[in-house]
């Protein structure tokens, strides 16, 4: 097996953690979403999950070789790709606004909630993705799941923020 291939998909080891080893890796995501927008911003993240896009399907791809089984719970690397992009908005508003990334920690709490409950319940083109049987699937799944846990945390802010008045 491929030593940086496993340490992507693994995100360097955390996949073996358990119980719930997707949950350890989209925790491992929110230092990572922190240190990237503190050294450069909304443009450092968005850049960070291309770059783990791609290597995250390089990397399942080979751990996936020649395996009966397609999407192994050791490989965690989509989880923190889906909890990059769910976590995009957050990213995105505090950059606008010149905030500390921190200081809207609220959507930080949604966007973590949202994308583990649209990961593990998989509706519809989650499903989809999950159903691809290869490396791409492994992925998309969780990107899919982290667009519409940004679309969900979006729709919450929107609602405390501009129909609540908050």
């Amino acid at each position: 097996m491929n030593g940086l291939a496993q340490a992507i998909a693994t995100v360097f080891g955390i996949g073996y953690l358990r119980p719930a080893p997707g949950t350890w890796g989209a925790l491992a995501a929110l230092p990572l979403v922190w240190a990237l927008h503190t050294l450069g911003g909304f443009p450092a993240l968005l850049a960070a999950t291309a770059v783990i896009l791609v290597l995250g399907i390089w990397a399942t791809a080979v751990m996936t070789r020649g395996s009966g089984n397609h999407d192994p719970s050791e490989i965690v690397v989509d989880e923190v790709a889906g909890q990059f992009i769910a976590l995009l908005p957050v990213s995105w508003a505090a950059w606008r606004m010149g905030l500390p990334v921190t200081t809207l920690w609220p959507g930080w709490v949604a966007a973590f909630v949202l994308f583990r409950l649209f990961d593990i319940w998989k509706p519809g083109p989650v499903g989809w993705a999950d159903r691809r049987n290869d490396a791409t699937g492994v992925m998309l799944d969780d990107v899919i799941a982290g667009a519409l846990a940004a679309a969900g945390m979006m729709l919450l802010a929107g609602l405390w923020h501009g129909v609540m008045g908050r």
